[in-house]
């Protein structure tokens, strides 16, 4: 750490000034570098090795070796010890630290101006030979320095780190300087975006992408964001599911597509909620939701392997396994076991499910039905409890607008969501495929938002005519990624796997 680093905090006033004067100190610095015909922001530069390349060819030498070899090697300076006559720099560039050894009289004398005026946080570029220290340490003991960007405001040293959780969330980019943690679950997440796509891709899936902006809100029963287009003077509406354009391109004659895709929900945030995620969606023609089950264990396990090596799991200190097979169990039969009311039935009368939900502290509204108040039971006692991975099948036709009706039972339909540590991490359908069936349910959800609910569906005239053309069996899936890789990295926050969460704004004096 450079001499002009803060390594404690005082009051916020004080805080807020300290950090002004270090500032002003840096900008004098740069000053200083254009007056010695230094240009503290150049265009390009150019190094021969990596950090981690230089570590993977020499990292097994023993102390004290010279190697010879010279390399050109560039990063960010993350501490800075002064010994006098000797200096000790620590290049960071993409997780991988390497030192810098400079006898300060070795260096040409433009290095010599710019060592004086190093801070950490500064890039620097060096050349030099490889070697390793009396003490083991490998290293480059260069014989010039050049400045690649002069960092103005300081950044916390390793020894403190950065542990200011909203902090963290807001300067991201400062985050991903001073925790390797931030920087391995991004790491696994591109791992494992990488791994879906290569799952789906083999298996012949066609990838798309659909609008995101929508003319009228639908494919999940959700409160939309709402913008306006000058230019045609019409609302829009911020997606909040890509499943109606995605159908149509079934019906349309493509047999698998899948995107993965940002979409909105105008809706609280949480710890397992933020108003823009990421999901994956697919469609496949003449499947069911049981083929879908099928391809919802392969991607899980595949994304486990690649991303983590294994598909046995410690989440918060608890095993979990994606090997497979996943438990399968009806929504209905999961309630009567949680509430022990083994006679419960959707044929029920409302009044005595009513009363259930009373007995049992869950809060109803006017208007819901068996269907709606089973699931509001579900919700409230059964889902939190499942922690190993459970398909929960058969979701009352009152709550799945999209979903077609199952083929032997009159009350459900072909649905199903993944449970996994008591999360939702997938919801899938046969899809429904009769138009007029569809209409009905449309409809019957407009009348729903007429009558208040803004998370409920309007009527999809665009997506009915498509329909009208004749959509075949298809099998519809929606994964959370967001929720996967919390799930693959142990985290408990969303915000710790999205790179920019949103987050209220940012007071400014």
């Amino acid at each position: 750490m450079s001499a002009d680093e803060p390594r404690d905090e005082g009051p916020a006033e004080h805080g807020e000034s300290k950090l002004d004067d270090l500032i002003a100190t840096r900008r004098a610095k740069v000053a200083e570098l254009r007056d010695a015909g230094v240009e503290p922001y150049p265009v390009r530069f150019a190094p021969s090795h990596t950090l981690a390349q230089v570590h993977d060819a020499h990292g097994h030498l023993e102390a004290g070796t010279e190697t010879g070899e010279r390399v050109t090697v560039a990063g960010r300076v993350v501490n800075v010890r002064d010994m006098g006559k000797l200096r000790f720099l620590v290049l960071r560039e993409d997780g991988v630290d390497l030192q810098l050894l400079c006898p300060v009289k070795a260096l040409d004398e433009p290095s010599q101006q710019l060592i004086a005026r190093l801070d950490a946080g500064d890039w620097v570029g060096a050349e030099g030979e490889v070697l390793v220290s009396k003490r083991g340490e490998l290293s480059v003991k260069p014989a010039t320095l050049t400045l690649l960007a002069k960092g103005l405001r300081p950044i916390p040293s390793d020894w403190y780190g950065l542990t200011d959780t909203e902090q963290r969330f807001r300067q991201r980019e400062l985050d991903l300087v001073v925790n390797a943690e931030a920087r391995r679950v991004f790491e696994v997440r591109a791992r494992i975006l990488r791994a879906v796509r290569a799952e789906m891709e083999e298996r012949g899936f066609v990838e798309v992408e659909t609008p995101m902006l929508h003319p009228i809100p639908g494919g999940a029963t959700a409160k939309p964001f709402v913008t306006h287009h000058n230019a045609l003077d019409t609302e829009l509406f911020l997606r909040i599911a890509p499943e109606l354009y995605l159908k149509r391109l079934i019906a349309g004659g493509m047999p698998k597509v899948f995107e993965i895709n940002r979409s909105f929900r105008n809706e609280g945030m949480s710890t397992r909620h933020n108003p823009e995620f990421t999901m994956l969606e697919s469609y496949e023609a003449l499947a069911d939701y049981h083929d879908v089950m099928e391809l919802t264990e392969a991607l899980l396990r595949r994304a486990a392997e690649e991303a983590v090596g294994t598909t046995e799991l410690s989440y918060q200190g608890r095993a979990v396994s994606l090997a497979g097979p996943f438990r399968r169990v009806t929504l209905l039969d999961l309630v009567r076991e949680a509430l022990d009311e083994p006679e419960l039935s959707y044929d029920d009368p409302l009044d005595e499910v009513r009363a259930l939900c009373s007995k049992h502290d869950v809060a109803v509204e006017d208007g819901w039905g068996v269907g709606k108040l089973v699931l509001e039971l579900y919700e409230e006692h059964v889902e939190h409890t499942l922690w190993d991975p459970t398909f929960v099948i058969d979701y009352p036709v009152e709550v799945s607008p999209l979903a077609r009706r199952h083929r032997s039972e009159p009350h459900v339909t072909e649905r199903f969501e993944l449970i996994v540590t008591g999360r939702e991490v997938a919801n899938a359908f046969s899809e429904l495929i009769d138009p007029d069936d569809q209409r009905e349910r449309f409809e019957a959800q407009a009348a729903a938002k007429a009558a208040g609910d803004e998370e409920a569906m309007v009527v999809d005239e665009a997506y009915l005519r498509a329909m009208e053309l004749g959509m075949p069996p298809t099998g519809g899936l929606g994964v959370g990624i967001d929720r996967v890789v919390m799930l693959l990295t142990d985290v408990t926050n969303i915000r710790d796997v999205i790179l920019f969460p949103t987050l209220r704004p940012e007071h400014r004096p």
